[in-house]
């Protein structure tokens, strides 16, 4: 098992790494320039861009295992995954209308804080430390709220065009949450497998030991880039 671990560890550190630019909600070169060019309501390439986004978002994808990773009814799945859409969908969409940016490198830490944040949730850390479990629903509509301004901060440094400014960012919203769902029904696949194993809780120790190593390397390369920028 540790050499799984470690295996693992060094995949997932790989990936970070080697994901750059599109690691923490940045929008490619290509789309940017796509984004830049065309006019008028373009309903399809919107969706597109925003699928796109959330299946090669490193961090949604973490945060959204995070979220999941014990949860065994659909019930509850639906009811968690919903908070966290409806957290993103609400600032991606109103940050972008009304201009609402934050620095990208501290948006994205604090983002990178929230895979931290849900990793300890799930290893107890919380009940052991302070002797209380915090809200789990209102921590993942609060991170919802600050992944999809990490995204909006994005999207305006791009100057999307004011005309079927609405109808595109619908679409885009729309694209992500798809994206989501993608995402999603991979993840409950691969856990519905992984939890038939004996040894599932033993691993699970690990995996969310790993995810918040993940977080953390996030958080250090946002603060890094800011002091750098600055």
């Amino acid at each position: 098992m540790r050499r799984i671990a470690i295996l693992s560890f060094i995949t997932l550190l790989a990936l970070v790494l080697s994901a750059g630019h599109v690691f923490a909600h940045n929008v490619t070169e290509g789309d940017a320039g796509y984004i830049q060019e065309i006019w008028g309501v373009n309903i399809v390439p919107f969706m597109y861009l925003g699928a796109k986004h959330m299946v090669t978002g490193y961090d949604h994808i973490l945060f959204l295992l995070g979220v999941v990773f014990f949860l065994y009814r659909m019930k509850d799945v639906a009811i968690y995954v919903s908070l966290f859409a409806l957290g993103h969908s609400t600032t991606m969409l109103l940050g972008v209308w009304f201009g609402w940016g934050i620095n990208a490198y501290i948006i994205d830490a604090i983002i990178g804080l929230s895979v931290v944040y849900k990793a300890l949730d799930n290893l107890g850390a919380y009940q052991r430390w302070f002797g209380v479990q915090p809200n789990t629903k209102a921590a993942t509509l609060i991170f919802g709220f600050f992944h999809g301004t990490g995204l909006a901060t994005k999207i305006l440094d791009y100057d999307i065009a004011s005309e079927g400014l609405l109808a595109n960012l619908l679409a885009f919203n729309v694209g992500v949450e798809l994206g989501q769902l993608m995402a999603l029904a991979v993840i409950l696949i691969v856990m519905g497998f992984w939890r038939r194993s004996p040894n599932f809780f033993a691993q699970a120790y690990t995996a969310n030991v790993i995810m918040m190593s993940m977080g953390f390397i996030l958080m250090g390369l946002q603060i890094t880039g800011y002091f750098v920028a600055t």
